[in-house]
């Protein structure tokens, strides 16, 4: 049986090694830039409307806490 040691420790003889044309990794460096690009877009469009959604809320928050403010400020006058 073999220990956490024993596994973390070995090393298998040989690793996989692919060869590619400088053409081919041309063609894959530009796959993953256009990948990595589109990712980012649709991070952007995400961030952007969080932060919208955020704002409204936001807003709405204020309008309604300014108006139990001025409902308090008139329930302390009538006191």
């Amino acid at each position: 049986m073999y220990s956490m040691f024993d596994l973390f420790f070995h090393t298998p003889e040989y690793r996989n090694v692919y060869v590619i044309s400088a053409c081919e990794m041309n063609e894959l460096q530009r796959t993953q830039n256009k990948d990595e690009h589109k990712e980012i877009r649709h991070q952007k469009k995400r961030l952007e409307e969080a932060y919208k959604a955020q704002l409204k809320y936001l807003d709405e928050r204020e309008k309604e806490l300014k108006t139990e403010l001025k409902a308090i400020e008139l329930a302390k006058k009538k006191v």
